[in-house]
C-alpha cells in the first residue's frame, strides 16, 4: 500500500510539473517569432540578440498567461488610435494596469536576458 501511494505522489507531483510547463508553453509560436523578431529589430539583427530576445519571450512566457500578454499588446497598440478610440486605451486605469502588467513583465525579461 505504502509503495502505491509513492507511486501516486509522484504521478501527481508530474502532472503538476506538466500543467506549470503547459502554462508556461500557451504562446503560440507565432507570437514567439513575432516577438523575437521585433525586439531582434530593436537589438540588432545578430545571434546574440537572437539569444537575448527568444529568452525574453520565454520570461515573459513565465510571467504572463498568453491570454493577458494578447490583452496588453493590444492595449499598447490602440492608446496610438486617434481620438476616443485611443483615448478610451489611455485613460482608463484598469486598462493602464493591464498594460503596465505586461512592462513588468519585459522589465523582468530584460532584467534576466540583457
Amino acid at each position: 500500500m505504502r509503495l502505491f501511494g509513492l507511486g501516486l505522489a509522484g504521478l501527481l507531483a508530474g502532472a503538476a510539473a506538466f500543467a506549470q510547463e503547459a502554462a508556461v508553453n500557451d504562446y503560440p509560436t507565432a507570437a514567439r517569432a513575432e516577438y523575437v523578431f521585433a525586439c531582434m529589430a530593436t537589438n540588432g539583427q545578430t545571434q546574440d540578440a537572437l539569444i537575448r530576445c527568444s529568452c525574453s519571450i520565454d520570461q515573459i512566457a513565465t510571467i504572463l498567461p498568453y491570454e493577458a500578454y494578447v490583452e496588453a499588446e493590444t492595449v499598447l497598440r490602440m492608446r496610438f488610435a486617434p481620438g476616443e478610440r485611443g483615448a478610451m486605451f489611455r485613460g482608463v486605469p484598469a486598462v493602464r494596469e493591464i498594460a503596465a502588467n505586461l512592462r513588468r513583465a519585459q522589465a523582468e525579461a530584460e532584467i534576466v536576458c540583457f
